[in-house]
């Protein structure tokens, strides 16, 4: 009995072995199968593809030829060039090119008698004239909008020097969250220009505005996107020099909702720019009065610059960005790449400005060449350590404001002022003048400013400055 069971269970394991080689050669055969299928699949799509290719090429010669234009190198794959034709070719085939040659001649013909109509049916002619037009319509909105915005700029800048927080309000749509928001910012901004002048002992006189619009969309029913930059005067004279006026220019890049009210006026619903003002606007009151007495007692020396400075310092004013002087207003050096989209470009243009002067060479360390240039050139942290440690700038002082803002009356034009926050440097700007009181003036990329005290939007208690002189 126990011999009979044991050739049982042999018997069952052969079996079993035997259909597991079945399942495997069964699914061995379905893998290939399905291998042969998609290789089937590819080279029935690889061959139409080629089809489609030859096609088009065909295609492209007809309308070359219907052109009168005989097809580049690359219009054809390397095989077909028609310089690398061989001269056993059928001439069958040119005679048939020759008579295919004959009917897309006709069929130009029959184009030009269409004068030139496309896909849409309207001529070259019509098109033309429909862009022009477009264009036309679309010059005009824009010179609209420049003079609402100019209005609508002009009116806040009359609630920031009066400190009328009910007019500010009047510009933005405080019922949207966007539009109070936006005004908040602004309050705030109008808090800390009262803050700053109180330490600084000025009163601001005026605040100009001038606006290049570069877009505009309607979003909704009057509801509009408008893309515009902005340049900003700014008039300030010492309580104790009333009759002596300094001006300092702001540019900045605007994006903002607007709608239109039943009078036609605009009322901002969302506003987005590059505010100079943005790392101050959290300030505490500056305990201001040893600072100002200070400040206010100080006479402007006479400084003597050598021609290198001087074509420095005109080169900052031509090509100061949206705050430019005079007819370059609104423009950079198209010779530089603007690297503000990759992360600012101050420390490029403080370069650029010594480079300029004619005084100093690039080297390999410090070099702009093609659109890129090296740490030391583009970067502002690497740009300070390099002046530093290269001679060709040495330290005047370092620290927070109060500690060193005596120390800044030694800045002359060339000069440059490091900003440090968080422990590293991120923003660098060049001196380039001096206010009545002999304040200096900084001019720089991003936000784009043009003869502005150097301290103004830099005054957060966590912001340290590093005072630069620079070899000339």
């Amino acid at each position: 009995m126990e011999k009979k069971h044991k050739k049982v269970d042999k018997e069952h394991k052969k079996k079993r072995k035997l259909n597991r080689k079945i399942i495997i050669s069964a699914i061995a055969c379905l893998c290939l199968i399905a291998i042969l299928i998609v290789n089937f699949r590819r080279d029935i799509e690889s061959k139409a593809f080629s089809a489609v290719a030859n096609f088009l090429i065909v295609r492209n010669d007809a309308i070359a030829e219907n052109k009168g234009q005989g097809n580049s190198d690359a219009n054809y794959p390397e095989e077909k060039k028609p310089s690398e034709k061989s001269s056993g070719e059928s001439t069958d085939k040119a005679d048939q090119k020759t008579g295919d040659s004959d009917r897309k001649n006709d069929a130009s013909k029959d184009t030009k008698d269409t004068k030139d109509t496309t896909d849409d049916g309207k001529t070259e002619e019509q098109k033309k004239e429909e862009a022009f037009v477009k264009e036309r319509e679309e010059g005009h909105r824009k010179d609209e909008y420049k003079v609402l915005l100019q209005n609508l700029f002009d009116s806040r800048n009359q609630a920031i020097l009066d400190k009328d927080e009910k007019l500010l309000r009047s510009i933005y749509d405080t019922d949207k969250r966007f539009g109070l928001w936006a005004y908040e910012h602004e309050e705030n901004k109008m808090k800390y220009l009262e803050n700053w002048s109180g330490k600084q002992g000025v009163n601001f006189k005026t605040i100009k505005t001038n606006v290049k619009v570069s877009n505009v969309k309607e979003k909704d029913k009057n509801i509009y996107g408008i893309i515009c930059s902005v340049s900003t005067d700014y008039a300030y004279s010492y309580k104790n020099q009333q009759d002596k006026l300094n001006t300092f220019r702001i540019g900045t890049e605007h994006y903002l909702n607007v709608k239109v009210g039943d009078k036609g006026e605009l009322v901002i619903t969302k506003e987005w720019y590059t505010d100079p003002f943005a790392d101050s606007l959290s300030l505490d009151k500056i305990n201001s009065d040893d600072i100002m007495k200070y400040i206010a007692s100080v006479e402007a020396p006479e400084v003597a610059m050598t021609d290198e400075q001087k074509k420095g310092v005109e080169y900052a004013h031509k090509y100061a960005g949206i705050a430019a002087e005079g007819e370059e207003s609104f423009n950079s050096n198209s010779n530089y790449r603007n690297l503000n989209p990759d992360g600012g470009d101050c420390a490029n243009f403080a370069s650029q400005i010594m480079f300029e002067s004619g005084k100093f060479k690039k080297n390999q360390t410090w070099n702009y060449y093609g659109d890129s240039g090296t740490k030391a050139w583009v970067n502002a942290q690497g740009f300070k350590n390099y002046m530093l440690n290269s001679g060709r700038g040495s330290l005047i002082a370092k620290g927070k404001y109060e500690e060193i803002y005596k120390e800044a009356y030694n800045l002359r034009p060339g000069d440059i002022v490091a900003y440090e926050k968080n422990g590293r440097i991120t923003h660098v700007s060049t001196v380039t003048g001096m206010d009545t009181r002999g304040y200096p003036l900084v001019t720089c990329h991003n936000t784009d400013r043009l003869l502005v005290p150097w301290d103004l939007g830099w005054s957060d208690k966590k912001i340290s400055f590093h005072l630069i002189k620079v070899n000339y």
